[in-house]
């Protein structure tokens, strides 16, 4: 049998062991700084979320002070504070009231034990209904392992704890200090890296091709972001409304209306299951308080929420990013199970994204051809 012998070049040569080794190169890259990048893409995130409150501060100081002359940074560490105090007034908020309804909670436990669910041979009375004839004796066997192995778990784990605690707040530092950072130097350094690029004649049409989709992507973000944002707030203060009138008449503390109204807030953020988590977390909240609190909660919260998803939210939102339902879950989904409950806060906007760069994409061919 004849063998063929095929001649190449040295530049051919090279060309074609270059490919995989920058491929290799490019994800040892990723692997290593991995940590990095998201502290960097959660800055770049947030600030493009920043943009519409950034806007809005702008057009006040030019409606007020009379000029045309835009106070861009200024405008952008304004609102930059505002946010920042904003969650620090949350977290001053919600963290002493946690903190206070737990210790209340482990203090009045065995009353409130005794006087809702009849005590142990109220939860025996229970089991045995269900076939179990000791209930009491079961509980306490799985809560003494469970306990025994928390202790292990804590012994063993409490330097890397203090580590890692140490770690997540060193990343918060750093994400404040870059948001704030790509506020105040992003659109100035954007302006340059498209004047640059358009240097030529023939550079012009794809650069502003670029330039429209990554605009159009920074938009799907910021609005989306914002709009979300006003949703929750809304469900935060009609959750908070509800349960003050509750503290009117029931056993629930007229304390923790505010507290609660943030809770169901911040965990609306979270697409398409923050609603319920949030409301399911508050009615556990009320039950340990009053069970009647508790049932009266989540009945109003079902209405009030089949009110809000059908008729508020999508008036303020807009289909802004005219993205199916079946999509929205699959991203968060995939996006959950890739980065926890971070991805599937940012999956939404991140397939409203994809979706732009599809409808883009014939120009982008046309571009090639």
């Amino acid at each position: 049998m004849a063998t063929k012998e095929i001649e190449t070049d040295t530049k051919t040569f090279l060309k074609f062991w270059l490919i995989p080794v920058v491929i290799y190169a490019i994800w040892l890259f990723i692997q290593n700084a991995a940590t990095g990048l998201v502290v960097v893409g959660i800055s770049i995130f947030l600030a493009l979320a920043l943009k519409p409150l950034v806007r809005r501060v702008n057009n006040f100081f030019i409606r007020h002070f009379g000029t045309e002359k835009k106070h861009q940074t200024l405008s952008a560490a304004l609102a930059y504070f505002i946010v920042v105090l904003i969650i620090g007034g949350i977290i001053a908020v919600v963290g002493p009231v946690v903190v206070n309804e737990t210790s209340n909670f482990i203090q009045n436990f065995p009353e409130t034990f005794e006087k809702n669910f009849g005590g142990w041979e109220g939860i025996n009375n229970f089991g045995k209904s269900l076939g179990i004839e000791n209930l009491h004796a079961e509980i306490t066997n799985a809560m003494n392992g469970l306990s025994n192995n928390l202790l292990g778990m804590l012994g063993n784990n409490l330097v890397s704890s203090v580590s890692g605690v140490a770690d997540i707040v060193m990343k918060i530092v750093l994400v404040l200090i870059l948001t704030l950072l790509f506020l105040l130097e992003g659109p100035s350094m954007m302006n340059a890296f498209w004047k640059r690029l358009s240097s030529g004649e023939e550079d012009k049409k794809p650069v502003a091709v670029a330039k429209r989709i990554v605009f159009k992507m920074a938009n799907v973000i910021s609005t989306y972001v914002s709009r979300q944002a006003i949703v929750a707030a809304i469900d935060g203060c009609a959750s908070g409304f509800i349960v003050f009138c509750l503290s009117l008449f029931t056993g629930v503390p007229t304390s923790i209306a505010i507290p609660i109204g943030m809770i169901t807030m911040l965990f609306y953020l979270i697409p398409m299951f923050g609603q319920f988590i949030g409301g399911t977390l508050v009615t556990l909240i009320l039950l340990f308080n009053s069970p009647l609190a508790a049932i009266i909660f989540a009945i109003i919260y079902i209405i009030y929420a089949q009110i809000e998803n059908n008729i508020i939210a999508p008036k303020i939102q807009g289909n802004a990013l005219n993205l199916p339902a079946v999509v929205i879950l699959v991203a968060i989904v995939i996006g959950m199970y890739m980065f926890g409950l971070l991805g599937a806060i940012i999956a939404v906007p991140i397939a409203g994204c994809i979706r732009v760069l599809i409808d883009e994409y014939p120009n982008i061919r046309a571009i090639e051809r």
